[in-house]
């Protein structure tokens, strides 16, 4: 047996983790979940062939709950409002829609696109209910900004106690 010191070079490159496409793995993971819900939710789907099966992309997301409302900031820039469609199915957010593809240009002999195109979903499970009638959306540079404001049962009461 020959033993043969490793030098820090070396060090953590064998367990560096795969990442596919330089998404972050909690994306990643998110991705997968979605992917996994839609053949759930949508059997028949799979006999349809898909082309956006493990692949395009879906908005970045910011989710705040205060003791009223819930509200979701979604990354979509260089879109119309017309391309987006929010939708509530229970407590199920979705928002999807379609980023249409650029004229392809080529300048000199390189080449490199980084953008995705194509359909999106993003579906959001909300941790209380809302109020459907009181649900607002706007979009404005390119951050569409939803506004949840939560049903009376699910908000946070406060209990006066009392002394006897």
């Amino acid at each position: 047996m020959k033993l043969t010191k490793r030098r820090k070079e070396d060090r953590g490159a064998a367990l560096a983790p795969y990442n596919q496409g330089g998404l972050p793995p909690s994306q990643q993971l998110n991705r997968l979940r979605n992917e996994i819900n839609r053949i759930f939710e949508e059997p028949f789907d799979l006999l349809v062939p898909s082309t956006s099966f493990f692949e395009g992309w879906e908005p970045n997301v910011d989710i705040y709950e205060d003791k009223d409302k819930i509200t979701v900031k979604a990354e979509l820039p260089g879109m119309k409002k017309e391309d987006i469609t929010v939708s509530l199915d229970g407590n199920t957010l979705t928002i999807a829609g379609e980023r249409k593809h650029e004229e392809e240009q080529k300048e000199g002999e390189t080449y490199r696109s980084e953008r995705f195109f194509g359909r999106f979903q993003r579906s959001i499970t909300l941790s209380a209910p809302v109020d459907q009638r009181k649900i607002q959306a706007s979009y404005k540079d390119g951050v569409l900004t939803i506004t949840l404001p939560k049903s009376e049962e699910a908000k946070r009461k406060q209990i006066d106690v009392k002394t006897s």
